[in-house]
């Protein structure tokens, strides 16, 4: 049985068991999510003729939402299959951005294999729109990019590459959205968003999928000389970031006040795609300040694209750092690790340009997880291991054997092609403050989140919230 940590019962009875043996970092569950349609409503079908609710692409990001509830992200949509004439927006495709709500139930296991047991269910899936008009695409040859569903007042964000209207990639009127960072607010009523197209940082709606704020980022990160075309953009900028390599992590403090941004990979001026300089950008929620840091994403002499950042406490930040092997690419795995980064007295960069500079500014790394050789150690062969291991979020603490344990759940993107990267997987690691303090590491801090309660309408109150009200009445009662 799994207990949680923080329901108190049952804890004198563990604490008199025997600790089971541990061996740090444990991988203790994998899970996998199959189908093939997600629980958007959306009918009709995409330019490939793909259905409009196709599931998949769900460890772009993954946040805890508290409990064994979990939000999971896709990114721009599909984009490895060709279809015709799609070569003109690098077979982006009209895909409305969206985030799904997963429960992943973690049980003990009866016997054999791995400890635990890992479900994972689908719940819900989110829609993000903008309640003001939005730059959609019209190129020759593709049939118009503005969706269909689109009504007064709700104008959905799409993957299209063709969604921008000329100036900065970062102005938030353009349609296009590459979401790859995905944060819970501490109330639990919105979500932060990160991306690649701009890079923007939007705060959504939790429930109605609404944007309700832009976060600004300096116009040192924005391209200039936009285009439907990875490559062209990339060719036509000297500056900002690399088309297809924004804003790919996003972390938030465990006090909920301020997001961590993580670029994947250097900003042209700082060296672009194979740079070993990657900028980490802080944003107070409140103010919107913004501040930059350093990181040296060099492994064993080589540079490496980071996926992932997660806040272990208010100054220490885990990255995940990978190549593109494994299951999806048709390779063998390499490199999937987590490294941790300490910016207390960090120096802020955001007046320094050139890899050099930031090199000498970027703060010294520690090893916190080779999570291909935990793959390996439980049976995975390289070639099975996902080549896009992108999503990493610290969930609720359980307690087994009198130990206290922490937990880690990483998940890939399988770029809407499960035949070919697989099922969406969820791979769930524990860990305790020993193991961190046996590496060097701060204490961890998990982020306290509050699920937020529905507003009752009128007279139409389900039982389920008749529940929670007279809950809420006692306690202000007894306050």
């Amino acid at each position: 049985m799994l207990f949680p940590l923080r329901p108190l019962a049952g804890l004198a009875l563990l604490a008199s068991l025997a600790s089971p043996a541990h061996a740090g970092f444990e991988l203790i569950a994998v899970g996998s999510l199959s189908g093939s349609s997600d629980l958007s409503g959306l009918n009709g079908t995409l330019e490939s003729g793909a259905s409009a609710s196709i599931l998949g692409g769900m460890g772009s990001a993954l946040a805890w939402a508290g409990g064994n509830t979990f939000l999971a992200l896709p990114d721009r949509g599909p984009n490895a299959t060709a279809y015709t004439n799609g070569s003109l927006v690098d077979n982006t495709q009209s895909y409305i951005s969206r985030f799904h709500t997963v429960t992943l139930d973690l049980t003990k296991s009866a016997t054999g294999g791995l400890p635990y047991t890992l479900t994972p269910s689908l719940q819900g899936t989110t829609l993000l729109y903008s309640q003001t008009a939005l730059n959609y695409g019209s190129t020759a040859g593709l049939a118009s990019a503005t969706p269909a569903t689109n009504t007064t007042g709700k104008y959905y964000f799409t993957g299209r590459s063709d969604g921008f209207a000329t100036g900065l990639s970062t102005n938030p009127n353009n349609a296009r959205l590459d979401p790859e960072g995905l944060r819970v607010s501490a109330d639990g009523k919105s979500v932060f968003v990160s991306d690649e197209y701009g890079p923007y940082v939007y705060q959504f709606d939790r429930t109605t999928g609404q944007r309700l704020k832009t976060f600004s980022l300096p116009n040192t990160f924005a391209a200039s000389n936009l285009s439907a075309l990875g490559a062209t953009e990339i060719s036509g900028n000297t500056t900002g970031r690399v088309a297809n390599k924004g804003m790919e992590g996003l972390s938030i403090t465990p006090d909920g006040r301020t997001l961590f941004g993580f670029m994947q990979s250097p900003l042209a001026q700082d060296g672009g795609d194979g740079g070993s300089a990657n900028r980490i950008v802080s944003i107070d929620i409140a103010s919107g300040d913004v501040r930059q840091y350093s990181f040296n994403n060099v492994i064993g002499g080589k540079a490496y694209n980071s996926s992932e950042i997660l806040a272990l406490n208010d100054h220490e930040f885990w990255v995940l750092e990978r190549d593109g092997k494994g299951l999806g690419d048709g390779s063998a795995a390499k490199v999937k690790q987590i490294w941790s980064v300490n910016l207390s007295g960090a120096t802020d960069v955001s007046n320094l340009s050139g890899q050099a500079s930031l090199l000498a500014a970027a703060p010294s790394k520690t090893l916190v997880l080779d999570v291909k050789s935990a793959l390996n150690a439980a049976g995975f062969a390289d070639a099975a291991i996902p080549a896009k291991i992108e999503g990493m979020a610290f969930g609720e603490d359980i307690v087994d054997g009198g130990q206290t344990y922490h937990t880690l759940y990483i998940a890939n993107d399988n770029d809407f092609v499960p035949d070919v990267a697989g099922d969406n997987k969820f791979f769930v690691f524990r860990f305790t403050d020993a193991d961190l303090a046996a590496k060097g590491l701060g204490a961890f801090a998990n982020q306290s989140i509050s699920a937020p309660v529905p507003e009752p309408s009128g007279l139409a109150l389900s039982m389920g919230s008749l529940a929670v009200l007279g809950v809420m009445a006692r306690r202000r009662r007894q306050s």
